[in-house]
């Protein structure tokens, strides 16, 4: 039989929903952070970071792998 969502189902969803967000706001204000830092001490360079970061998100988009 099958079982259908219940009113308390939905409400722990957003609530998994809203730590998820507060996580990735955590997770993306410590990169970022970490990023800024590398800038300011002089190991990286803000266009050494633009690049690779074109350089990935070109390689997510267009998958290097076949598929089936």
């Amino acid at each position: 039989m099958e079982r259908f969502p219940s009113s308390a189902d939905y409400v722990h969803l957003m609530a998994t929903l809203g730590d998820l967000k507060d996580e990735h706001y955590r997770n993306t204000l410590a990169l970022s952070t970490m990023i800024e830092l590398l800038i300011d001490k002089g190991i990286l360079t803000r266009e050494e970071v633009e690049k690779k970061a074109a350089e990935l998100d070109q390689f997510m988009t267009h998958s290097p792998y076949p598929t089936v």
